[in-house]
């Protein structure tokens, strides 16, 4: 039998198999949309705070107003001591709380720098940070007010006063997250994950279908059959590949700064490695669902040590190594260089080398064993 006829071959059992069919088409297109609907507003605004004034002077009700025209919190609470603040806080009404305190306005007037308050829920870390971010903005524009008006009543000029309030000038250019959003930082990397897993799952139920049943893959050598069905689901997943890296990051507005013809050429040796990988577990495995077990166990620990949530120097070496078994590790690093980060070829050189041998490994693992699975069976 010819590799193309087998090519052909392999393709008509994929549409035949509902389950594959639904894992590749179904699994990759649905999580293109589920995945990325809890960041689509990128950042959290409009926190609902609540606010102890202690002061009750003319300057703390305008750091009120101050703070309600921000972006990131609104005040929905106003509360007459801490404590009254706090039961809001623990009880769930607000996110955060602001303290003015007393004399407050007197030690402005001084030249003295007063202490605000802030309070906020750090174990969800993008909303105590937009708390934060609003509340020292609006006490910071306050303050920078007060102190240039009293150098301006001492006959300072205002060009003068504004400089040596503030002698450094900040101009912030977020590099390779542009919007500074949760969605742009996350969801690339993710995607890749998304391909490797619906892939690897893919190839391994062909195998846990087929494994028990007489076909056309007892007729013909392992090495033919691995590379015919290889074939067919690369030539698959370039085309989902290009969906989600064109489509999808177009939609959701995420950065695009690689060639196609780079992006075909790195994707290679990591969907080799991944579709070895799932015809080495279906193999392996004594039933079919166990594959789909296996690979949903394996994603959350494949996430975690691929280095773009947690930092890699930060890992034990021991994941740090492990996690350079499976393709998705080197593919991530590497797609988030070329695509969002503009990498020349040469910056990507030592992931790509790791898929090639990824790949190499695998293929070795997936036909020793899924020859030794049809030796068996016959």
């Amino acid at each position: 039998m010819t590799l193309f006829s087998l090519c052909k071959k392999e393709l008509i059992a994929l549409f035949k198999n509902p389950v594959v069919v639904l894992t590749v088409f179904g699994g990759v297109i649905f999580y293109s949309f589920l995945y990325p609907l809890p960041y689509q507003h990128q950042t959290p605004r409009e926190q609902h705070i609540a606010i102890v004034n202690l002061d009750n002077s003319a300057l703390s009700h305008q750091l009120e107003r101050m703070v309600d025209a921000t972006p990131q919190v609104r005040i929905t609470y106003r509360a007459h001591t801490i404590e009254q603040a706090k039961h809001a806080f623990l009880s769930g009404q607000v996110s955060g709380l602001l303290v003015i305190p007393e004399d407050f306005y007197r030690h402005i007037m001084q030249g003295k720098s007063p202490t605000l308050a802030f309070a906020g829920d750090a174990s969800y870390f993008l909303v105590y940070g937009t708390v934060v971010e609003g509340l020292a903005k609006a006490g910071g524009t306050l303050a920078a007010k007060a102190t240039i008006t009293r150098m301006l009543s001492e006959g300072t000029p205002l060009s003068l006063a504004s400089r040596q309030y503030a002698p450094t000038r900040l101009n912030l250019k977020p590099t390779f997250n542009p919007q500074m959003g949760y969605q742009d930082y996350v969801v690339p990397a993710v995607f890749v994950l998304i391909l490797q897993q619906t892939l690897v799952m893919a190839t391994g139920l062909m195998v846990g279908t087929q494994r028990a049943q007489p076909g056309y893959w007892r007729q013909t050598s392992t090495y033919k059959l691995i590379a015919a069905r290889s074939l067919v689901f690369v030539a698959i997943y370039y085309v989902l590949m290009m969906y989600y890296f064109g489509y999808r990051f177009s939609a959701l507005d995420v950065s695009r700064l690689a060639q196609i013809g780079d992006l075909l050429t790195f994707a290679l040796p990591f969907l080799l490695s991944a579709s070895f990988i799932g015809i080495w577990l279906g193999a392996i495995t004594p039933r079919r669902e166990l594959v789909t077990l296996v690979v949903l166990i394996s994603s959350m620990p494949l996430v975690f040590s691929a280095g773009f949530i947690w930092p890699v120097e930060a890992m034990p070496q021991v994941i740090v190594t492990l996690s350079q078994i499976f393709p998705s590790t080197p593919a991530i690093q590497g797609f988030l260089r070329l695509n969002q980060m503009g990498a020349e070829w040469r910056q990507i050189a030592t992931p790509y080398t790791i898929l090639w041998i990824q790949a190499i490994f695998w293929a070795i693992l997936a036909q020793r064993q899924l020859k030794r699975l049809l030796a068996v069976k016959r």
